[in-house]
């Protein structure tokens, strides 16, 4: 996509609430990660490709301490080739009880120039994850190493994550409320309807600030306030 940078831009304008609802009008309704939270709050909104990491459940005898001394180890080898302006997205099963990544791995993320990194499990070191300068999303604080639950399986390839499911190259959005999965095909639809749904919204707000009642306004069904918001987007913030 050769305006992807463009769309990354547009993305970073928008709440993950605006496009929860502009993709429910156009009928996908399960696009919002399950069960995943930022580790810290207040951060800059994560925009990114899709980059995918799959685990299945460990077996013991393929997945000794061990393991992690192969070059071809695909945790490693995932962080690794994670391309700039990506967002790692790891299948964790939904389970928390072994953790899907560490500091020292996230670090190597964020210095390769990957965009963030969410999983359905969670991360150890959570504290030093989330005072990095990198969005991190997870479901909680897990100690133990991916190797005593989790076992790698496969990279840059269709998972689920918290209950959606995520496609190599799928727009990736994560604020304070949490992720969204944009699929590719529909990003650049998405991303004007949500930057026109952020104008009429900074709209709303001054009125209801300035004591204006919601009737007619939210939704937009009164002439004399449709005429209002024509003339107020004159003036308004140029995206």
């Amino acid at each position: 996509m050769d305006n992807t940078l463009a769309l990354i831009d547009k993305f970073r304008k928008v709440s993950t609430a605006t496009i929860a609802t502009c993709l429910f009008k156009m009928g996908l309704k399960n696009q919002f990660i399950q069960g995943v939270e930022p580790l810290k709050r207040g951060k800059a909104t994560m925009v990114g490709l899709a980059y995918t990491l799959r685990y299945i459940p460990a077996r013991e005898d393929l997945n000794p301490i061990d393991v992690f001394k192969n070059p071809e180890h695909l945790q490693r080898v995932a962080i690794e080739k994670c391309p700039v302006d990506h967002v790692l997205v790891i299948d964790s099963r939904k389970d928390a009880r072994a953790a899907s990544a560490g500091s020292i791995l996230v670090t190597r993320l964020m210095k390769r120039g990957a965009a963030g990194i969410v999983t359905d499990g969670g991360f150890r070191d959570s504290a030093e994850i989330a005072e990095l300068d990198f969005p991190a999303f997870h479901c909680s604080p897990s100690a133990p190493t991916n190797l005593t639950l989790h076992q790698a399986i496969a990279i840059n390839e269709p998972i689920g994550c918290g209950d959606v499911a995520v496609f190599p190259g799928d727009f990736i959005i994560g604020d304070d409320d949490g992720v969204m999965v944009v699929p590719k095909h529909l990003a650049e639809e998405v991303a004007l309807e949500c930057l026109q749904m952020t104008q009429y919204e900074k709209f709303v707000m001054d009125k209801v600030k300035g004591g204006e009642g919601i009737i007619g306004l939210y939704p937009l069904t009164s002439e004399n306030m449709q005429k209002e918001f024509s003339k107020w987007k004159s003036d308004a913030y140029e995206y």
